[in-house]
């Protein structure tokens, strides 16, 4: 195969508010952790055993907009992207790298119902039908990946 192919999906829940940075141009970057988890059993503890992983996703221009309207902390969202790695230096002049996810599409996983049910003050009330699907699965899903 000559070709390459970066491409990440993942399902999560956010793990902060979208932080919104706004350039002169009109554009803007929105940026927020995303929390997947894997569960499995100890065979020798027969005990659940639950690992959490933090991604870095990125998001830009209107599609960056929208999440920052209607994503809150605690929802959950589907993610389709590409890994990037970012070198940077730090107060003391050391490289350091982020990995992040460069978000390419998106789809809110969060129910109007589960947003208002978690916070009777929230703003999701008015989030358009088109933008919601129906949850995924089961949280208790043994998925084999």
């Amino acid at each position: 195969m000559s070709g390459t192919l970066n491409k990440v999906m993942l399902i999560g829940h956010l793990g902060d508010e979208v932080k919104m940075h706004y350039f002169d141009d009109k554009n803007c970057v929105g940026r927020f952790p995303l929390a997947t988890n894997e569960t499995y059993t100890n065979k020798q503890t027969n005990e659940r055993v639950t690992n959490t992983e933090w991604h870095n996703i990125v998001v830009r221009n209107k599609a960056a907009e929208i999440c920052e309207k209607y994503l809150k902390k605690g929802d959950k969202v589907y993610i389709e992207g590409r890994i990037k790695t970012r070198k940077w230096q730090d107060d003391k002049g050391n490289d350091r790298y982020s990995t992040e996810i460069y978000c390419t599409d998106f789809t809110f996983l969060t129910t109007k119902d589960e947003a208002n049910s978690s916070n009777n003050t929230s703003q999701k009330a008015s989030q358009p039908q088109n933008q919601v699907n129906e949850p995924i699965g089961d949280d208790n899903d043994d998925l084999p990946f």
